[in-house]
């Protein structure tokens, strides 16, 4: 969990930079600037990968399933980092793809747990990213579709926030330990 909070605090701080330099005159088209954009998108990676590591690692699983999807996901990402440092901007549809199967790949292997208690609210913050998308690709076409879609972003965000929080960090009573402290 102190994975996911530290990678949802990098991932609003890089993007915060980034649009923040975007609109002073001094950055608008400098080396600055694109470095930051690089490191918005490359965290975009650290973030995905974050949001399936407490549900991976705080689930009782085999450790061998365990080590291999974390290593999994984590390689996935850092594959998504180099695609973004190496073709940055330059195949976008190809670079939707790659966000799109590194979020949604490892789904399976939570989905096959045996304990589904807050997957549900995994997948909705995971289907709000999904939707995003739509606006993310609309930039320029439809108007204000960049914020909507950071709309999306810090919803899809908050709700993968509160699974963590209510299933993984504190988990819900059982029905028992409700009426035992009755």
């Amino acid at each position: 969990s102190l994975i996911y909070g530290n990678a949802l605090i990098f991932l609003f701080s890089s993007s915060t930079i980034f649009h923040c330099s975007c609109f002073h005159p001094t950055y608008r088209d400098s080396t600055l600037k694109h470095f930051l954009h690089r490191v918005d998108r490359a965290i975009i990676y650290i973030f995905i990968c974050a949001s399936y590591t407490p549900w991976l690692l705080l689930r009782p699983t085999p450790i061998i399933s365990t080590i291999f999807s974390v290593v999994l996901v984590w390689t996935m990402g850092m594959l998504g980092i180099t695609y973004q440092i190496l073709y940055h901007e330059k195949y976008k549809w190809l670079e939707t793809c790659f966000y799109v199967i590194v979020g949604v790949l490892p789904a399976i292997v939570v989905i096959d747990m045996t304990d589904h208690t807050g997957v549900f609210e995994l997948a909705i913050g995971g289907l709000v990213f999904l939707c995003g998308i739509f606006f993310f690709k609309c930039d320029g076409i439809i108007p204000f579709a960049h914020s909507i879609w950071h709309c999306f972003v810090f919803f899809g965000a908050a709700i993968h926030y509160y699974a963590i929080y209510t299933y993984l960090l504190v988990p819900p009573l059982s029905q028992d330990q409700i009426y035992s402290r009755m």
